[in-house]
């Protein structure tokens, strides 16, 4: 464990866990990655963001996981430039709550689970 992941759980958060399967260049799942744990960073409980690549097309399956219950899916379009960090940085922004809506998911007053589709632009 890092000093940074132990001062997370002391503080009652967790790194969040990404992983990226057949999601193309290493570099760019670097900055994807970054992004991901910058975004969830000062959350609190447990939060997985798989992403799934397809082999036979451009498609990403991102799914992020929370605690309580919390999830969403979306697919992602290469081809509509939906793999670039930024655009996973405002994806995350919308589909994810805030700190304030964090605590009325902890208090069981939010639905948590919805499955999405990006749309293009």
């Amino acid at each position: 464990m890092t000093c940074r992941e132990s001062r997370l759980r002391d503080e009652g958060r967790m790194p969040v866990s990404v992983e990226m399967e057949h999601a193309g260049d290493p570099n760019m799942q670097a900055e994807v990655r970054a992004v991901i744990e910058h975004v969830r960073a000062d959350s609190p409980g447990d939060w997985r963001v798989p992403i799934m690549g397809s082999q036979a097309n451009d498609r990403w399956e991102l799914k992020i996981t929370g605690p309580n219950g919390f999830g969403r899916s979306y697919r992602l379009e290469g081809s509509a430039g939906e793999h670039r960090p930024e655009v996973i940085r405002g994806l995350l922004g919308k589909m994810v709550p805030g700190r304030k809506l964090d605590d009325e998911i902890q208090r069981g007053r939010i639905p948590t689970h919805r499955t999405s589709r990006t749309r293009r632009h």
